[in-house]
């Protein structure tokens, strides 16, 4: 089974960087079998579809409007997933909605989709995340290694950071 942990947004819009932030926590932290991919999306939106070929899995972590008070963590599935793109809080929303659109026409929509996000505080520019969502950082990498162990995949902490895929 090939899962994917896919962190979007842009690390010089605040809050925007939340996601991003977390799968750097995540490839600097542990080792994860083969069969789990982590890799830094950014803002790339359509570019990032060869690498949905394939997936069985999809783990996304961005930030998300969710109505709620800043710094709430928000977990949504399947077809929550687009709903939640609906509204935008920056410009990769749009690419991300596209992209899950265009898998899905292609016939390579992933068979599970988890979105994990936190609600914004701030998204301007800047690169320091607010105090609320930088407080939900750890939480949100815990909240992803315990849904990768609910789909029986083990991350092992290592000693030696190692990079995190980056697609330019």
């Amino acid at each position: 089974m090939s899962i994917l942990v896919l962190g979007i947004g842009n690390l010089i819009m605040s809050d925007d960087g939340i996601g991003v932030k977390v799968v750097q926590l995540l490839a600097e932290r542990f080792v994860f079998p083969p069969e789990v991919t982590v890799l830094d999306g950014g803002t790339l939106g359509l570019d990032l579809l060869p690498r949905l070929e394939g997936v069985e899995r999809l783990l996304l972590v961005d930030a998300v409007e969710s109505a709620k008070a800043p710094g709430t963590v928000v977990r949504l599935s399947g077809e929550e997933v687009p709903t939640a793109l609906e509204t935008k809080i920056s410009p990769h929303q749009m690419g991300l909605k596209d992209l899950l659109a265009v898998a899905m026409l292609q016939g390579f929509a992933p068979q599970e989709m988890v979105l994990w996000g936190v609600q914004p505080a701030a998204i301007h520019l800047g690169t320091e995340l607010s105090a609320a969502v930088a407080g939900r950082l750890e939480e949100l990498a815990g909240k992803i290694l315990a849904e990768l162990a609910g789909w029986g995949v083990t991350a092992l902490p290592c000693r030696t950071p190692s990079p995190v895929s980056e697609e330019s």
